[in-house]
């Protein structure tokens, strides 16, 4: 991948069914070329599925990263075992046998039975536990609740749910509503942050150097302000960061680069910034990606029925 590729994947990781002419005016490029550029990235496996889902926030569930050095010798074993619990949607491997699982929890009374089933499966005695509250509000300023969605929302987000730029005249056939209606609805639900349209991307089917990064922060730092660097300064080769409430002087930032040396440079200028008082590098081999227990609510709502045609 090029920088332009990791724009394009990491925008529509934002929003999948955001049409060519618009990605190719934020990647400053032909509709073509925008076109020509997420067909190669389909076609090398980089980008496997246009995922649309109920949303972390609509549902107030918990994000959760499990990390730390397994005793394991063999995860094939590890990764099936981690991805059967239905709570896990990610597990990274890295070097020095370092696992990072990923889970959504329904409530935080879920933590303690989770962590326990990732120490016992992956054999980590000493996992970090990391804990990213969602947001207390929308980006665009309300509160829906999982309950609000209704039976149609269901039925959209199912119909979308691997082919998220499907049009809307094939979601309106499939449901038996109006194209008309799938659009309100659907345009409803992103305004209310309700409704998850992303990517399920494998960037390590690529050539690149993955490597998650943490970032220890300075006893002065403020979060705030060392996010705001990270997006201006590294911008370029930051994929995402995490924040944990329960683990206020740690960052785990994912970053992009193209050779070791070019990780080596990034590391030195973090370990330069003053708001970090240590920088350790971690490079991912492989990842894997797993349903959880939101896809398979879609699954059992979200079936369209002869019974709601008519609905608004």
């Amino acid at each position: 991948m090029d920088r332009s590729d990791l724009q394009l994947a990491l925008t529509l990781l934002e929003s999948s069914r955001l049409p060519y002419s618009e990605l190719a005016d934020r990647l400053n490029m032909s509709v073509n070329a925008a076109h020509k550029r997420l067909q190669a990235l389909i076609q090398e496996g980089i980008i496997r599925v246009f995922t649309a889902k109920i949303s972390l926030f609509a549902l107030h569930a918990l994000h959760v990263i499990v990390f730390g050095k397994s005793e394991a010798t063999s995860f094939d074993e590890v990764r099936t075992q981690l991805g059967s619990y239905e709570a896990t949607y990610w597990v990274a491997i890295a070097g020095g046998n370092y696992l990072y699982v990923g889970a959504y929890l329904r409530n935080i009374e879920e933590l303690e039975p989770f962590v326990a089933f990732v120490r016992t499966h992956a054999l980590m005695a000493d996992a970090t536990v990391g804990i990213e509250a969602p947001p207390a509000v929308s980006p665009r300023g309300s509160l829906p609740r999982e309950t609000a969605l209704s039976a149609l929302d269901y039925q959209i987000i199912y119909a979308l749910r691997t082919d998220a730029r499907k049009h809307v005249s094939e979601v309106a056939a499939e449901i038996g509503v109006s194209a008309k209606t799938v659009q309100r609805r659907l345009q409803k639900m992103m305004r209310d942050s309700s409704i998850e349209l992303s990517i399920q991307w494998y960037p390590d089917a690529s050539n690149d150097i993955m490597t998650t990064l943490h970032l220890y922060l300075a006893t002065s730092a403020d979060k705030g302000s060392v996010g705001q660097l990270l997006k201006t300064a590294y911008g370029l080769n930051l994929i995402f960061y995490w924040s944990f409430s329960n683990l206020p002087t740690l960052l785990l930032g994912v970053v992009w680069t193209n050779t070791m040396k070019e990780l080596r440079d990034i590391r030195e200028r973090l370990e330069r910034e003053e708001v970090f008082d240590s920088v350790v590098p971690n490079v991912l081999y492989t990842g894997y990606i797993f349903d959880t227990w939101r896809d398979t609510l879609v699954l059992e709502r979200g079936v369209p029925t002869r019974s709601t045609r008519k609905r608004d």
